[in-house]
């Protein structure tokens, strides 16, 4: 991995978060080499929690890489330039039940140094190590137009994890 990104402080990584998230997508990868699965994600975050530099991600309970986050405390977040916009697309279309996702959508897996799974093609990697989670409750919506988002009361769950490192492509 050293020789695609170099490591940098989660202070100094580039790009704003909410663009990177709510418009430029991102892979949510939980697992090891041999057994993880990419899913494209638009809703997440990043802040402080518990005084650790942490994420927050969703995942409904249908999806596949939902039953890999309950398995594994590791997880990446990979972030990608615009060209790969159909590779983000076919993750968030196709089911990794089904087939194998980093191949379909042309993506090459990488080991990253605490034993989590990133891609080559990215250009930010966050290393991740889930810390908490917790399903959301309807009844602790406090916008009512949250609810027509899920008209089969298929809530979230929420998964915390702590940043233990930050990758940024060299070039």
């Amino acid at each position: 991995m050293e020789k695609l990104f170099r490591e940098v402080p989660a202070e100094k990584m580039s790009g704003n978060p909410f663009r990177m998230v709510g418009q430029e997508w991102m892979l949510i990868t939980p697992g090891k080499p041999g057994d993880f699965n990419p899913m494209t994600a638009s809703w997440g975050g990043f802040g402080v929690l518990w005084n650790q530099k942490v994420v927050f991600v969703f995942l409904r309970p249908q999806r596949y890489t939902r039953t890999l986050m309950d398995r594994f405390d590791l997880f990446t977040l990979s972030f990608f330039r615009e060209e790969y916009r159909p590779m983000l697309e076919y993750c968030g279309t196709h089911s990794g039940r089904d087939e194998n996702k980093s191949e379909g959508a042309g993506l090459t897996p990488l080991e990253t140094p605490r034993g989590g799974v990133a891609f080559e093609e990215a250009r930010l990697v966050l290393e991740c190590r889930k810390i908490y989670f917790q399903d959301l409750d309807p009844r602790n919506f406090g916008m009512e137009e949250i609810l027509p988002l899920y008209p089969q009361e298929d809530y979230h769950r929420l998964y915390i994890g702590k940043v233990d490192g930050v990758w940024e492509r060299r070039s």
